[in-house]
């Protein structure tokens, strides 16, 4: 057996379970292998059938009886389905798609079921759950199944899918484990590390987590695994750190003073926070060396007016070795509304300067000022603006993913802002980045996002990090309540307040439509085309009422904003679409449909839309959900005073939780649990700093070197 033999080399596998693997994305023996399991046999209570719950995820040991083969009346899904007897009760069983378990257990078998309970037609039942045969049911068994069991080990438990059971996936892992492939297998951490932080080696690591004897065994590969994971990806971080200051850049001198006199027409003060992030910044620009930062700022603390002020110390900068002309800013935002509001916010801070700005999107190009107009700006052809970015007339360009198309070219572009960082793909912030070979732009990213500072450490390794951590003078706190279906008049007479003293609301969603009631699974949430009929019919008639959604088109979502934007629409209903960056100051309230539903990122957004103005602000979230886990994370909202305080709650509560996910950042299970140890992102970003220092092309590494180009693809590394 090697390796990389692909699966169905090694194993009898059919066509459909063939299939289900490669959803799975196992193609290969090292693909399995290296397949953890979600959890053990402990997490599950051994319980008699009589004190089982709806929601348990339960182990129970009992003899079975009647199990037969059928297919679902609706569905013809086949399915095996038994009665399971223990000497409190009985409970019934389903396999889904599990046929031929009905084959291999015969009735008066004694077995060992696991899984969760679910109510099927009013009753409660095991849905596919694991199963053992045993010689006879314990008298008397402990609460872990780590300790001596009926056969003196308890198996994992892997995610499986339609076609692959984890009983499937356990039993082809251990013959893997025992057909010599370990020790073909190299470990490309060096012994120094792993010695230094007491972690297993390669191969008794992968034995301890696939067959494990004691808990800790199956702890310490977890925590292996974990810390190999963060340190491939510090060590990628750290690699292009070092790149990048080999690289030399524009170097900008400007004092204080000089754009003290730019801020001083700000109609605000900036914050300490914002003057620090500035010093900071123009710090980085004295350097010969490109600047690579993030800025972390809440959702209203002034990021943009950061950018603006430094954006003014680049282009009333003239290029090395002239006395004319001006260095150039290129300012990317992740959507057309968000470039648009950036172009006439850079407008406001710019329009008593000789300086032209540009915007380039999907839609077409504007320029201001216009030569018929100077206070307002025009449409331009798109060879027009591209003619004057690429000769210097334009010192600003403003644009979404355009900005980024061949065709852009800047003559002296010196500073690159990207909006909302964690939207972009590194490919192409490089892109950007690189429009020019010679000298690399100094590099601002910006997030709204709170991040949890073990997160920011690890996959912004390779950016120093400022943080807004103050809000303008005058911003009040949106006051935050969860709404039970009962009290959801009280919100409604707080909007009818707000309207009549000619302020906005905004009533947000999960459905576009409502849901299909012949779809058993149909998600029976509130649905914006609903919504709005039934809150101008029976709630605000006298107001006027706009919806907007992903559907609608690009036109028709940009005109019903700026109807919003107008003061012509009261109350928009609409989807998360609006989450970010819309600036809308006379919208002071916010209702959330179906909360529970939404990450704690996405409420965050959604609450920071009525963060705009010095007018108190409103965020009602209406729950529908008994659920105290679910409340108590939604009572987080309102305890938390900012987002990084969130951030870190819910970290600390859910681990991959919904503000930084493995969909969104490309981390494995395992690698969202090192983000919760401060202390082991710290040691992986440590030992990844002094072996890139030492040797930056990993020439004594070749493993190391090897296995991180093969991770950096499944890796979003962003």
């Amino acid at each position: 057996m090697d390796i990389n033999s692909p699966l169905d080399k090694v194993f009898k596998i059919l066509t459909p379970q063939n299939c289900a693997l490669k959803k799975l994305g196992l193609e290969t023996v090292e693909d399995l292998l290296f397949y953890f399991p979600t959890r053990y046999g402990n997490v599950a209570q051994i319980k008699n059938i009589k004190t089982l719950e709806k929601g348990d995820t339960a182990l129970v040991y009992g003899k079975i009886s009647q199990i037969k083969i059928r297919k679902g009346w609706k569905s013809k899904i086949p399915m095996a389905e038994a009665r399971l007897s223990d000497e409190s009760g009985t409970i019934k069983i389903v396999w889904l798609h599990q046929p031929y378990i009905a084959k291999m257990i015969q009735p008066e078998t004694f077995v060992k079921i696991e899984g969760k309970i679910s109510e099927r037609k009013g009753d409660l039942a095991f849905v596919n759950p694991e199963i053992e045969k045993v010689k006879k049911v314990p008298i008397a068994v402990g609460n872990s199944l780590f300790g001596k069991s009926e056969n003196g080990f308890a198996y994992p438990i892997y995610r499986e899918t339609r076609g692959v059971t984890s009983r499937w996936i356990f039993h082809s892992i251990q013959k893997i484990l025992k057909g010599g492939v370990l020790d073909t297998l190299e470990d490309s951490i060096p012994t120094r590390i792993l010695e230094k932080y007491h972690l297993p080696s390669l191969r008794t690591a992968l034995i301890w987590i696939h067959a494990p004897k004691r808990k800790e065994d199956s702890l310490s590969a977890r925590k292996r695994f974990a810390f190999e994971e963060v340190f491939y990806i510090q060590l990628q971080k750290q690699k292009e750190r070092k790149l990048y200051a080999e690289y030399s850049a524009f170097k900008i001198r400007k004092t204080k003073k000089e754009l003290g006199e730019f801020t001083a027409r700000f109609s605000f003060s900036l914050t300490s926070a914002q003057e620090k992030a500035i010093d900071k910044i123009l710090e980085d620009f004295s350097k010969h060396t490109p600047m690579s930062r993030l800025l972390e700022g809440d959702v209203g603390s002034g990021k943009t007016a950061v950018a603006a002020t430094v954006a003014y110390a680049i282009v009333t900068t003239s290029p090395p070795k002239q006395d004319y002309g001006n260095l150039q800013v290129a300012y990317m935002a992740p959507t057309e509304i968000l470039a648009q509001q950036h172009f006439e916010s850079f407008i406001e801070y710019f329009k008593h300067l000789p300086i032209q700005i540009g915007l380039i999107t999907g839609s077409g190009c504007k320029k201001f000022p216009s030569k018929v107009n100077s206070e307002k700006a025009t449409d331009i052809s798109r060879s027009q603006l591209l003619k004057w970015v690429e000769n210097g007339e334009i010192p600003i360009l403003v644009g979404t993913h355009a900005l980024i198309q061949k065709t852009v070219e800047f003559r002296n572009l010196a500073f690159v802002v990207i909006d909302e960082q964690h939207r972009f793909g590194t490919k192409q912030r490089k892109n950007l980045r690189h429009k020019q070979d010679v000298v690399l732009p100094h590099l601002l990213s910006m997030t709204a996002t709170p991040i949890p500072r073990t997160l920011a450490l690890t996959v912004y390794g390779d950016l120093d990090i400022t943080l807004l951590d103050e809000m303008p003078s005058g911003r009040k706190p949106v006051i935050t309540e969860i709404v039970l279906p009962t009290k959801r008049n009280t919100a409604y007479e707080v909007i009818k307040k707000e309207l009549s003293a000619g302020r906005q609301a905004y009533v947000i969603c999960p459905r576009i439509d409502e849901p299909d009631p012949t779809k058993e699974l149909a998600l029976n949430v509130k649905s914006v085309k609903e919504e709005a009929r039934r809150l101008k019919k029976e709630v605000f008639p006298k107001n006027e009422i706009g919806i907007l959604h992903g559907k609608m088109l690009k036109k028709e979502k940009e005109d019903v904003m700026q109807e919003f934007k107008n003061g012509e629409i009261d109350i928009l209903v609409a989807t998360s679409v609006i989450e970010v960056g819309v600036n809308v100051p006379d919208a002071t309230v916010i209702i959330i449909e179906g909360a529970e539903r939404f990450g704690l990122a996405q409420l965050h957004q959604l609450r920071g839309r009525v963060i705009r103005s010095t007018h108190q602000s409103y965020c009602f979230v209406f729950a529908d959900t008994k659920s105290e886990s679910s409340l108590e994370r939604l009572q987080s909202m309102v305890k938390a005073k900012n987002g990084f305080e969130l951030a870190e709650f819910d970290l600390a509560q859910r681990g991959s939780g919904d503000l930084y996910g493995k969909k969104q950042w490309g981390l494995t299970d395992l690698g969202m649990e090192a983000l919760r140890n401060i202390k082991m992102v710290e040691a992986a970003r440590e030992e990844a700093t002094q072996l890139i220092d030492s040797d930056s092309a990993l020439i004594d590494y070749p493993l190391l070197k090897k296995n991180i180009e093969e991770k950096r693809e499944k890796i979003h590394f962003e």
